[in-house]
């Protein structure tokens, strides 16, 4: 299938709230941030919700730190730095410099507006808040008005096992490590139970899309949870493919197919991953012809700027559409 033109906004017009109206998009990474930032620029507010993966999240310098829901929260209030996609525009790093100076773990750049939002953060879990609720507020305060959900209240943390370095947390893995140690596997831990909103946000849903996020390790962490591949099979999903011409737009998705799925990267692979879940793939242009009997959308997915992240937002939305 070649390009298909956005959907009539009048579907999702402002004054329409019906359930039927409603998008899920699961999403991890910066990747996935972009697909929601585009989604979010042409959907009504109340229209999305975006479900993200929280099995990055992990304990740093005694504070929770979760740079899935961070990275979408700092893009969409516009905050975000659009060279690396994650953390803060116009960042600066003195707490980050004094670690370093004391000898401390000074491997994870956190930066010192960042810094802010992860001791809000972690006094407010301390105070028993709940992490749905923590993050509800801090999206108001940034100005963000999608309904921005984590998947789990309780910790599911993701660890891999390699094999020079035995079973580490993602993050080391992804930073601290920087990939380099080969993997053997992918463990998942921690609650079952996903975040209260999770599940009635996916049965409200008039399709789901899985952003061009890390099948393994952004976007298996949520299907784990109780229920949710289940509310998700029950609907349509349109998944957009992170691999491009046999490589990731961005990070190690493509050592971590031949890794841990055994088979060179490409879009099939994602798609053959997903499976039965899906009922259409967004793929590059060039990517379609390996991907035999699913639907398919060859269209531009790279996304460099706001205007990209619209133009695939409203594509995807069009596609799922023409599925429905």
């Amino acid at each position: 299938m070649s390009d298909v033109v956005a959907p009539d906004k009048g579907r999702h017009g402002r004054g329409d709230k019906g359930v039927a109206n409603r998008i899920v998009v699961l999403s991890g990474g910066v990747g996935g941030a972009r697909l929601v930032d585009g989604l979010a620029a042409i959907l009504p507010d109340w229209a999305l919700t975006a479900i993200i993966n929280t099995g990055d999240d992990f304990i740093h310098w005694g504070l929770t730190i979760c740079p899935d829901l961070d990275t979408v929260m700092y893009t969409l209030a516009g905050l975000a730095d659009p060279d690396r996609g994650w953390g803060l525009r116009g960042e600066t790093f003195r707490a980050l410099a004094m670690m370093q100076r004391y000898r401390g773990p000074s491997w994870f750049g956190l930066g010192d507006g960042d810094l802010a939002t992860h001791l809000v953060r972690s006094q407010a879990l301390a105070r028993g808040e709940s992490l749905s609720d923590i993050t509800a507020r801090l999206c108001r305060d940034l100005g963000v008005q999608q309904r921005i959900l984590p998947m789990a209240d309780q910790p599911h943390p993701t660890a891999v096992d390699t094999a020079q370095r035995g079973t580490l947390l993602f993050q080391e893995w992804f930073v601290r490590e920087r990939c380099r140690p080969v993997l053997r596997g992918i463990h998942l831990g921690g609650t079952s139970e996903p975040a209260p909103g999770v599940l009635p946000a996916i049965d409200e849903a008039r399709f789901v899309i899985v952003a061009p996020s890390n099948p393994y390790v952004s976007i298996d962490p949520i299907m784990s949870l109780d229920g949710v591949r289940d509310a998700v099979a029950a609907k349509k999903v349109v998944a957009v493919s992170p691999i491009v011409a046999g490589k990731a737009v961005k990070g190690p998705l493509a050592d971590m197919i031949r890794q841990i799925g055994g088979q060179e990267p490409s879009a099939g692979a994602i798609a053959g991953h997903y499976g039965a879940l899906l009922d259409g793939i967004v793929v590059e242009r060039g990517d379609e012809g390996i991907i035999p009997g699913l639907p398919t959308l060859a269209t531009d997915t790279i996304m460099k700027n706001r205007e990209d992240r619209m133009g695939l937002a409203g594509r995807v939305l069009a596609f799922g559409e023409s599925l429905l």
